[in-house]
């Protein structure tokens, strides 16, 4: 390889995106999506992992991940530089043989797929009535899908009156976007780890009569006999997983039954290898998988690629209404109708970064 760039893109009240894009000496680029990673961490950790991979052969892609395993210890952070720098061999690799990644993983068993709108980090208005307006919007652009993160505001030290407080405002904003819906209509409720064992198994039947899809990461997989219990005794499916690490990092997850539906996050996992092989165990264990991705579109194009391949695929999340000009991030734009994103046929993850607008959003640009 010639360079690594990182980009630092602005996007809203709720951070940035996080880009790389590695350039070879011949001039072929491949990108990769670091966002919601720490950035300090992760900019380190993509100088090291560069060191640790430089001059080595692209098409020995297992060489190349091993050797970046090998060279520092993982957490989150670094997780998330190795998953971006590994998804940009595999868009190396797809232009360098003129294949879309779906043809080096095994070849797609589709051609689209259907998205849910997440509609959690475009709210602004915390409100019932502001979840709902977001919800109506997706809604009218074609989702029939709507997923979002009620209580993101619980206290973690809170008296019993400030949870309770808290869970009931969740269920009520729940509540208006399943009015707004309506009853045909998918919800998706992501608890983000916040309640305890016995309260996580009141919110699961709390819940019930709204009609769930699914009912997300209710507590933190660690132990996981707690959401092993709650996925036992939730008339719902349950979900979750989007911060695991690699096969070993999921494997007591899947062997615990701790959710129906497992979310490997392709930034996170180890990148479009490791969620194929992720895939894999969870096929085994008949377990569906919906990959966690609330990113950049760069995130959800490469994660796409890698859906298209799996039989046990049911949805790809799809960050909604974060930004007026997604569509202008990557070229050409994604191609987003009714809720369903078409996998692009084109090399690699069949996009490029659009020049002018990483320009016009004042980003910042770091070469390793």
């Amino acid at each position: 390889m010639d360079r690594i760039e990182v980009f630092t893109v602005p996007v809203n009240h709720r951070g940035d995106w996080l880009l790389v894009r590695l350039t070879t000496r011949d001039g072929l680029t491949g990108i990769g999506d670091a966002s919601h990673g720490q950035d300090a961490r992760t900019l380190a950790a993509l100088r090291g992992f560069s060191l640790a991979v430089k001059g080595r052969e692209l098409f020995r892609l297992e060489v190349l991940r091993q050797a970046a395993i090998r060279s520092q210890p993982f957490d989150r952070s670094v997780a998330c530089a190795f998953s971006a720098l590994e998804q940009c061999a595999w868009d190396l690799r797809g232009k360098a043989l003129g294949l879309p990644v779906s043809e080096l993983l095994g070849g797609r068993l589709r051609d689209s797929l259907r998205c849910y709108a997440n509609i959690n980090r475009a709210v602004v208005d915390r409100s019932p009535a502001g979840f709902a307006a977001v919800a109506e919007k997706a809604v009218a652009a074609g989702f029939d899908a709507i997923k979002l993160a009620p209580w993101d505001d619980m206290p973690r030290e809170g008296s019993p009156e400030e949870v309770e407080r808290v869970t009931a405002l969740g269920m009520d904003r729940a509540r208006a976007v399943r009015d707004v819906i309506g009853p045909r209509r998918d919800l998706l409720l992501d608890a983000h780890s916040h309640f305890p064992l016995e309260k996580g198994l009141a919110l699961a039947r709390r819940v019930e009569p709204l009609k769930l899809f699914w009912l997300e990461e209710v507590t933190p997989p660690d132990p996981p006999e707690n959401l092993a219990r709650i996925n036992r005794e939730a008339a719902m499916p349950t979900a979750g997983g989007e911060s695991l690490f690699g096969v070993k990092g999921f494997l007591p997850y899947v062997t615990a039954n701790c959710v129906n539906i497992a979310m490997p996050d392709i930034k996170y996992c180890g990148g479009a290898f490791e969620l194929k092989k992720i895939a894999a165990l969870c096929e085994g264990a008949g377990m569906r998988v919906a990959p966690h991705g609330p990113a950049s579109p760069i995130g959800h194009v490469a994660a796409a690629q890698v859906c298209a391949t799996l039989p046990n695929f049911l949805i790809l999340e799809y960050a909604f209404g974060e930004t007026t000009w997604r569509a202008d991030l990557i070229e050409p734009a994604e191609e987003l109708v009714n809720g369903r994103f078409t996998v692009a046929a084109r090399p690699g993850w069949g996009f490029a970064l659009n020049e002018h607008t990483l320009a016009s959003r004042k980003r910042s640009v770091i070469e390793l």
